[in-house]
């Protein structure tokens, strides 16, 4: 585990507590929009940070690099559609806007030309962690929202999933131990996605700018 300075955590803190809110904040507005007010009722659709952030998940990124925030509660029943294509859609919302958030700092990091390197620095670690967030949340291992994605995509009643859900907290910790591995894995695509949105989007726009 990497132990991070106080200047590493100043610059990652935007980033990390930005995508762990709008990560949230996306799967509660998706589940509104499908019929469910239950993260409605619990005050989850808010910009608050206090209300997603997880303390526990929060440090465990910084230190391990990988962690989580606070799940947003979501009754299938109440949806609209069909329980499972609407919380695969639920479970999009999240990373879809990580990857909002990463495309954004990628823009403004090209439009604006901040002469202060830890400002840049801030946008370009934005860049990446959400990438990341994005990326890892896809995996389709429950809890990670790409295991209801897949389980909105192959057919019949995925009781596998169910049962997995229960144990939730244990894969996660078992995640954390082999994070190095998993990283290193996942880094053949974070890279690139990480590269286009600073070479072909930050770069060209600061060049037009």
């Amino acid at each position: 585990m990497h132990f991070p300075s106080l200047l590493e955590i100043a610059l990652m803190l935007p980033a990390i507590v930005l995508g762990f809110t709008f990560h949230e904040l996306a799967h509660g507005w998706m589940a509104y929009r499908l019929g469910d007010n239950t993260a409605l009722n619990a005050g989850r659709l808010t910009v608050n940070p206090l209300a997603h952030v997880d303390p526990i998940g929060l440090l465990l990124l910084f230190i391990a690099g990988f962690g989580w925030a606070k799940p947003v509660p979501v009754n299938p029943y109440n949806l609209h559609v069909d329980a499972g294509k609407g919380m695969m859609l639920i479970s999009l919302a999240g990373p879809a806007a990580n990857m909002i958030i990463a495309v954004i700092a990628a823009v403004l990091l090209g439009v604006i030309h901040w002469q202060n390197p830890y400002m840049t620095a801030i946008l370009e670690i934005m860049i990446r962690i959400n990438v990341v967030l994005a990326i890892f949340n896809l995996l389709p291992i429950p809890p990670l929202d790409g295991s209801k994605i897949l389980a909105g995509i192959i057919p019949y009643k995925q009781q596998w999933l169910h049962n997995l859900e229960t144990y939730g907290m244990i894969i996660l910790m078992v995640l954390v131990f082999f994070t190095n591995i998993i990283g290193n894995i996942l880094n053949f695509i974070i890279t690139p996605i990480v590269n286009f949105l600073i070479v072909n989007i930050s770069s060209k726009l600061a060049a037009i700018f």
